[in-house]
């Protein structure tokens, strides 16, 4: 890899973005494929494998597309979908696009109380479900219910022409899964799909090969690693799962279908860890494995290397814009690292006055606004907020992180989530990767903990692994382990064991909940 910073900066020169004026994200993820090609192999919980082709998939497409106009879908209008990952599903995808209408697919684990407000607030002219979530909607969403009956046939032409669309028009709307407050609608245009070139530079798709995102088809983590490798010619391997994620069930189906390529989430990695003989038990092929959506703990890059001799490679990035920076299969992977700004992204470590920082200090990952495809239209019916956040010379990410001397960027928590105790700036990462090195620990987040004398201190949640009973002596032997691996000053001097920590819906630690809960009780 002695030659990685040489084809990093080549490949950083040569970048161009290519957005042309008109473009549809369902011509060209979906129509342009020959109709005789594979596109997916859907195996559903029950042990039903299906092989559907691009000529299928088109044809569904355009049925939905009839389907949906005679509900009424016209361009700029709303599609809501709450569905399992099906051949259905995408095909419904495609068919708003190719309509000009914007897609909201929210995920069957949303509890009624977020999709209430979604539905509220994004007010779609149809809601497309299953007889299983059906019940879960009364007279008062709003919009059309369209159930569709499993395995059932489509009743409509399939022939269709696709609305024309711009590169500019708005396509998707996503709701964000903050940690505080209502979430928000972010709106993308048909062209944000072009800029998820780490399916290129990261992932390496290959035309042919079998692809596995283990994302859910409800936010950017999740249809992007659906549409990115198809637009570069793979085969999507397509698991539907009855509940949770299940690492056994997960494994076997990624080791019986000989997926090479595969998106995975931290979440699920670390769910993966608790499989001592994973690699033995379930042999794979995979030639890359990416990650994304959180950091990934450099413990989970051991781990997964030691099972299947593949380093993960970590990329970042949020809702509103993402991939950020990431790793790349040339270049050394530097374990807690999430490597380097993206080829075609202006992105800098600032401080508060949006002047960079010295090389290793913290500050806030920030990136040039509207230079990329990805930058979003908007919040979705927020003007003021839209120009507060999207409106001036730079996005601000929220995010703390560090720039090394060779460019590599590191993950320090939320810009809002350091730990200032005795005097010292603590980012969170770093003590619960430390904590996650300990045997006994299978999750950790840290926080500050009011003290008097300290101002602060750092305190750590900890939920056990297998095998293991909370106890003070415990507690006592993972202060001292983290201190002697990180510092007398950021180490945890409070540990609280508890069986889970609470997360949002994509799987990130909300901090600010236990924040909260370290607050002294009066």
């Amino acid at each position: 890899m002695e030659n990685s910073q040489d084809e990093y900066e080549r490949l950083v020169a040569q970048h161009r973005w290519e957005v042309p004026e008109r473009y549809n994200i369902a011509v060209d993820v979906c129509d342009r494929h020959p109709r005789e090609k594979l596109a997916m192999i859907h195996e559903h919980f029950s042990g039903a494998i299906r092989e559907v082709s691009w000529g299928e998939l088109q044809d569904l497409s355009n049925r939905f597309a009839n389907l949906l106009a005679e509900h009424g879908v016209t361009r700029g209008d709303r599609v809501a979908v709450v569905l399992p990952p099906t051949p259905e599903t995408a095909a419904v995808f495609f068919a708003t696009w190719k309509l000009g209408a914007l897609l909201l697919s929210m995920s069957v684990l949303y509890g009624d109380e977020g999709i209430r407000h979604r539905l509220g607030d994004a007010e779609p002219r149809v809601l497309l479900t299953d007889a299983t979530n059906a019940e879960r909607f009364g007279d008062e969403i709003g919009a059309r219910l369209i159930v569709l009956a499993e395995g059932a046939a489509v009743d409509m032409p399939s022939d269709f022409d696709q609305v024309d669309t711009l590169a500019d028009d708005p396509a998707q709307l996503y709701y964000t899964s903050g940690t505080t407050g209502m979430a928000k609608g972010i709106v993308h245009a048909h062209r944000y799909i072009l800029a998820h070139e780490e399916f290129r530079y990261c992932h390496d798709v290959r035309e042919g090969e079998r692809f596995h995102g283990m994302g859910e088809w409800a936010w950017a983590a999740g249809i992007c690693p659906l549409l990115g490798p198809w637009r570069r010619g793979a085969v999507q391997c397509v698991y539907q799962r009855e509940a949770g994620f299940e690492p056994h069930k997960q494994l076997d189906f990624l080791s019986r279908h000989g997926v090479t390529n595969v998106f995975a989430t931290p979440t699920a990695i670390r769910s993966m860890m608790s499989i001592a003989d994973a690699g033995t038990r379930y042999p794979q092929q995979f030639r890359i494995v990416c990650s994304a959506g959180e950091p990934l703990n450099p413990e989970a890059i051991r781990w997964f290397r030691e099972q299947y001799r593949v380093t993960v490679l970590d990329f970042y990035g949020l809702t509103e814009s993402y991939p950020l920076c990431a790793n790349f299969p040339f270049m050394e992977v530097r374990e807690g690292s999430m490597g380097k700004p993206m080829p075609g992204w202006q992105v800098a470590i600032l401080d508060e006055d949006e002047r960079e920082v010295a090389q290793g200090e913290r500050g806030e990952i920030c990136l040039r606004a509207r230079t990329n495809p990805h930058f979003p239209l908007g919040y979705w019916r927020l003007p003021e907020e839209t120009e507060r956040t999207f409106g001036g010379e730079w996005f601000h990410t929220k995010d703390a992180a560090r720039m090394d001397a060779d460019g590599y960027v590191w993950y320090e928590g939320r810009a809002d989530d350091v730990i200032i105790a005795a005097g010292y700036r603590i980012g969170p990462f770093e003590v619960e990767s430390a904590c996650l090195e300990h045997d006994a620990v299978a999750e950790a987040a840290a926080v500050a903990a009011p003290d008097e004398r300290r101002g602060n201190v750092v305190k750590a949640f900890i939920v056990l692994a297998a095998g293991h009973e909370p106890s003070d002596e415990l507690a006592e032997e993972i202060k001292g382990f983290v201190r002697e691996r990180l510092s007398a000053y950021a180490y945890p001097r409070l540990i609280e064991f508890t069986e889970d920590l609470p997360k949002t819906l994509t799987g990130k630690i909300r901090r600010v909940e236990l924040r909260e809960r370290s607050k002294p009780t009066r």
